[in-house]
């Protein structure tokens, strides 16, 4: 099962009574806030939550499946997370 970001919403409003619309906005506000610091290189620290950061991925030689020949392939930036104590626990 997949929960998605209306899951999410339709969650905090039932339990908050706050309308689904104020939440949608402060769940997308919150997002975006976290891929702005992201794309500016920052890392992200939720207390007991997990950490995300941005880490380049050394570029590498590759290969061409259908012809064989030898690509470079560049360095490139990535998105990592790393779950934090409280997580870990419930997650077991």
């Amino acid at each position: 099962m997949t929960l998605t970001k209306k899951d999410i919403v339709m969650k905090i409003a039932e339990e908050t009574g706050i309308k689904q619309i104020h939440v949608k906005k402060v769940v997308q506000r919150t997002f975006d806030t976290i891929v702005e610091a992201l794309n500016q290189d920052q890392n992200i620290e939720l207390r007991n939550f997990g950490i995300f950061k941005v880490r380049t991925r050394k570029g590498r030689m590759g290969r061409n499946p259908r012809t064989g020949e030898q690509v470079p392939i560049p360095d490139k930036k990535v998105v990592s997370f790393k779950p934090g104590l409280v997580m870990k626990e419930k997650v077991k």
